[in-house]
């Protein structure tokens, strides 16, 4: 007896003729759109070598007490001191006046119960070691604080004057034009040494002179993209609706119009820390001793005319600021690229 013939699959034209791609849980929890965002950011080397370093300061950072820990009952962001001398002391000079609790890592690796400055110190006694590890937190707060104040203030502004026009945008970009008249650097120099007088000499003054100098950038920028955004089709339907001035801003507009700012942002990171640092450097905002990359420079600022001998002075704080500085640059670059593929392989 013949056996009946079963019927054969009926073929997938639909998979034979388009390549379908299987679509991960992390692409499908982020959206196609940042997935491809993140995707670049991991593949492409210069944002590897920029998130490898921001990631060793970051470690740093937050293992400080662990890496250098302070003395009992003093503020750990003052740097200790082993006296008064003003002549600075090699790398590996023995402690001889109050010196800091051993970390556990140092007998197992050092081998000797004895603590020493392992990069020296700079005029007045102070240890570079203890200032450069305790200034990595100093460098990622403030500079990531000013970033985002500055960055909140100018995509606010920008948003508003871009989205109403007439006369509230010409006031609005008068007093952007007004501000950027103004030398960056010596405007904020000048409100935080108002500022010190009354609030004293501590990070505020320089973090507020800062911020009230940086945030025209970014207004400038998201101003342009948002004349180009506003006249596009969903935006007049949501206009046509009645959906509320707000929620047309910051729903369907700004997510469309902030990446190019958000790059610049990623950018200012280091640039701001570079900032800080140089109001440090010309003894504007922090008390002497205070662990910033900046204060450690400026100890330096009476020996450069011998730093072929007390080099360890410029080199340990000096080194940190610029691998800080280059880490925050390059996956600013990187991200650059992932969101402007017209702008690859560009520098």
């Amino acid at each position: 007896m013949a056996q009946p013939e079963t019927a054969s699959p009926a073929p997938n034209v639909l998979a034979d003729s388009i390549n379908m791609r299987k679509i991960g849980r992390v692409e499908r929890f982020l959206g196609p759109e940042y997935y491809r965002i993140l995707r670049g950011l991991l593949t492409t080397p210069a944002s590897i070598a920029g998130l490898f370093l921001i990631t060793l300061f970051a470690f740093i950072a937050i293992a400080a007490p662990l890496i250098a820990p302070p003395l009992p009952n003093q503020n750990p962001y003052k740097i200790p001191r082993d006296g008064f001398s003003p002549d600075p002391k090699p790398p590996m000079t023995e402690w001889r006046r109050l010196p800091p609790p051993l970390p556990f890592w140092w007998k197992p690796i050092m081998g000797t119960d004895k603590w020493v400055h392992l990069m020296g110190t700079a005029s007045g006694q102070w240890d570079i070691f203890y200032g450069v590890i305790w200034g990595t937190r100093t460098a990622f707060w403030t500079g990531i604080l000013i970033t985002s104040v500055t960055l909140l203030l100018g995509v606010l502004i920008g948003t508003v004057s871009a989205y109403y026009g007439g006369l509230l945008d010409n006031i609005l970009m008068r007093i952007v034009d007004v501000f950027l008249t103004l030398p960056f650097i010596m405007a904020a120099l000048i409100l935080a040494a108002v500022l010190i007088p009354k609030l004293g000499r501590s990070v505020i003054p320089t973090v507020i002179a800062l911020i009230a100098f940086g945030w025209m950038g970014y207004s400038r920028l998201v101003r342009g993209d948002i004349l180009s955004v506003r006249e596009r089709d969903y935006v007049l339907a949501a206009r046509v609706i009645g959906v509320k001035d707000s929620r047309i801003m910051f729903t369907h507009i700004l997510p469309n119009a902030i990446f190019p700012t958000l790059v610049i942002a990623s950018l200012d990171v280091g640039t701001y820390v570079l900032s800080f640092a140089a109001l440090s450097f010309l003894g504007i905002g922090t008390d002497i001793g205070y662990a910033d990359w900046g204060q450690l420079l400026s100890f330096a600022r009476s020996w450069i005319t011998s730093l072929g001998t007390y080099w360890y002075i410029v080199v340990w704080p000096g080194v940190a600021l610029v691998l800080y500085v280059l880490g925050w640059n390059l996956l600013g670059d990187a991200l650059r690229d992932v969101l402007d593929p017209r702008m690859r392989g560009r520098s």
